[in-house]
């Protein structure tokens, strides 16, 4: 849980560019779906290029991936994760107690303190096979990179710069 910053420039196009507030065109939790994370018990909220994540998720794994979803979104620059692991209370009411609880509790907390991946902005020049070599010492490591951001990236060869991406153990 935390902030976790990103390039607002860089991204998915899901806001209109001719607004001062941008308008969007498909709401941030239809996209972070889209990248095959469970939204069932998940909120988001969106002011001032700030993405705020509350809920639930089942796991590690789905909660990192829509924090980088969100964040790998043109016109975002920051995301606030405070998503709660696991399946929610049967009772509503507890269930929006201990979203509240973790909200306050993880205000203005740098976020990756508590994740099992690394991540890694790209930079000019980088393909996957570079970014392998850096994080495991071999090139042809590029699959797991691949397969950890996926749907997010649906080719190898297409990442670009300012793209926040997943690196696995």
């Amino acid at each position: 849980m935390g902030f976790f910053d990103f390039i607002a420039d860089a991204g998915s196009r899901i806001f209109k560019d001719d607004e001062k507030e941008p308008e969007v065109t498909m709401p941030v939790i239809k996209h972070i779906e889209n990248s095959g994370v469970d939204v069932s018990h998940m909120k988001t909220g969106f002011s001032a290029g700030l993405v705020t994540l509350s809920g639930y998720v089942p796991n590690q794994e789905q909660k990192e991936k829509a924090v980088l979803t969100a964040g790998n979104i043109a016109g975002v620059s920051r995301v606030q994760d405070n998503l709660i692991l696991g399946a929610p209370p049967a009772d509503a009411a507890e269930a929006e107690k201990a979203v509240a609880e973790a909200e306050a509790a993880e205000a203005d907390k740098a976020g990756e303190e508590a994740w099992e991946s690394r991540t890694y902005t790209v930079k000019s020049g980088d393909t996957l096979g570079k970014i392998a070599k850096e994080f495991y010492g071999n090139a042809m490591e590029y699959p797991k990179i691949f397969e950890a951001n996926k749907p997010m990236l649906s080719d190898p060869d297409k990442i670009y710069p300012g793209q926040v991406l997943r690196i696995p153990e």
